[in-house]
């Protein structure tokens, strides 16, 4: 179950929300759609859902065009937006039997709303009104309604937005679990989130995409550098550490305390210490700094 994605515009007045972008999700993979507030995350999420039209460009979830064949498409789509639009006046058990019967299940409703209400851990809530609940149980039942229909393919705008530590943990984990058998596009702010649970990431920002890779690769593509924190017993010169060939760039932090950037760690270590060695000095710690999803977040959305 594939989604492509062929130059896909939206324009808002003189504003270009999404700029020809193009991508492609395979057949159970988990895809983590990231980029800063107002970067065209939601726009394109709501143009794959068929909830708006693109300006130009083209789209089709398994084979089905989004805008010539619209109601197939929606039939294979299970969908959260952003704001999660419940209707709040509704009992929780009652909403959901609204939304399947909106998608036409007839056979075993009840059985499915029930084991969506367990696996969702919303069970204490069943029977309340959904205006009386927290944000966090909103998302779950908003989760819930994007899950009724069985889709094979799941977008999800920021699905764990209100919810408490706990709940992320179970939340995270369910995602993992259904990106065995469905295909998922989620967005989030939390980049750990991405890192647990997604094998790939689209990085968007300003309407284009930037990055698009997997994990591993969109951490260290943007910067190969490794960077080391060394700190000698005795304060030590700079102009000694500049010395140091395989080092390109340094930070320094105290008098005997250095941050190094270049291209070969354990050449890097192994030459701190023959300098520290020489200038008759000791090193007291010295440890290599991983690169996270954060940090090429930041370079792909920034000019450095």
């Amino acid at each position: 179950m594939s989604v492509e994605v062929n130059g896909l515009t939206k324009i808002y007045g003189e504003q270009k929300a999404i700029n020809s972008i193009s991508f492609s999700v395979k057949s159970g993979e988990v895809l983590g759609f990231l980029g800063p507030n107002g970067a065209g995350k939601s726009t394109t999420m709501k143009i794959l859902s068929c909830f708006i039209p693109s300006t130009s460009g083209t789209a089709t979830v398994n084979g089905y065009d989004i805008q010539s064949n619209s109601l197939e498409v929606r039939k294979l789509i299970g969908y959260l937006p952003e704001n999660n639009p419940l209707y709040l006046d509704m009992y929780v058990k009652e909403y959901l039997h609204f939304a399947g019967q909106a998608f036409g299940i007839k056979e075993n409703l009840t059985k499915k709303i029930d084991h969506l209400i367990d696996i969702l851990g919303i069970s204490a809530e069943k029977n309340k009104i959904i205006g009386s609940l927290s944000k966090g149980y909103k998302q779950r039942i908003g989760l819930a309604q994007a899950l009724i229909n069985d889709p094979k393919i799941l977008i999800l705008d920021e699905p764990t937005s209100g919810l408490d530590p706990n709940q992320l943990v179970d939340i995270r984990q369910l995602i993992k679990e259904l990106g065995k058998e469905k295909t998922i596009i989620f967005s989030t702010h939390i980049m750990q989130e991405v890192q647990a649970v997604c094998s790939r990431a689209i990085i968007i920002n300003k309407g284009k995409i930037v990055a698009d890779d997997s994990i591993d690769a969109l951490i260290h593509k943007r910067d190969s550098l490794v960077e080391i924190e060394v700190q000698f017993l005795e304060p030590i010169e700079q102009l000694e550490i500049e010395k140091i060939e395989s080092i390109t760039k340094i930070n320094k932090l105290q008098p005997n305390y250095y941050r190094v950037f270049g291209n070969d760690s354990l050449k890097i270590r192994a030459q701190l210490s023959a300098l520290a060695s020489e200038n008759k000095n000791a090193i007291i710690l010295m440890k290599e700094n991983e690169k996270s999803l954060e940090d090429a977040f930041f370079n792909f959305t920034n000019k450095l």
